[in-house]
């Protein structure tokens, strides 16, 4: 038998070849390992960041709705109330006019939208639109807004569509964030209510 040819260093043809494919597939396996763990991480950094861009939206959107009023036509301080989106009139940079609020859900963003009164018209076509949240998974069935009446206790049900405006006395907030819904970590939920103070029960 002819006996297998040797290189210099003592090993064969053959092992050095298994030695650099089991190297290669520990290689690929490390790799693939720390791209799974960079991605996690920046989907978590990611998901922490919009849970703080959302929490300083809450704010904002509280202190508004706390503080509705009429608007400069004398209309009543809430032009419209859907699961997905509510229009109110309230004075947000100190002027002597009150600008109409619009918070909506358009696709997977929350928007804001700010109209300011031309005497004592809100024209739409001047509405200034911004993006405040992205990634908002919120659907039919888990809805943005809800609504409730003098009688909330905290277990009552929200009021039902269509919403009885004039009968609204407190505003739930419920925002869903998921930075990808194919992967982990699980949605965030971010809620907080509002008490609408300046609207009385005889209006």
């Amino acid at each position: 038998m002819k006996k297998q040819k040797k290189l210099k260093n003592g090993f064969t043809l053959i092992e050095i070849l298994v030695s650099v494919f089991i190297i290669a597939l520990i290689g690929v396996v490390v790799v693939n390992f720390q791209i799974d763990i960079f991605s996690l991480n920046k989907i978590s950094s990611d998901n922490m960041n919009a849970q703080t861009d959302a929490r300083k939206t809450l704010r904002v959107m509280t202190t508004e709705l706390r503080s509705m009023s009429p608007s400069d036509s004398g209309s009543y301080a809430i032009a419209e109330a859907g699961t997905s989106t509510i229009t109110f009139y309230v004075n947000i940079d100190d002027d002597n006019s009150k600008e109409q609020i619009r918070y909506f859900q358009s696709g997977n963003y929350l928007k804001k939208g700010v109209t300011k009164s031309i005497g004592t018209v809100y024209n739409p076509a001047n509405e200034v639109i911004t993006n405040l949240i992205s990634d908002l998974a919120n659907n039919s069935s888990s809805p943005i807004f809800y609504y409730y009446d003098k009688n909330y206790d905290g277990a009552t049900d929200p009021l039902t569509i269509p919403i009885n405006i004039p009968s609204i006395r407190l505003v739930k907030i419920n925002i869903i964030i998921d930075k990808d819904q194919d992967k982990s970590p699980a949605p965030v939920n971010i809620t907080t209510q509002v008490s609408l103070r300046n609207l009385k029960d005889n209006l």
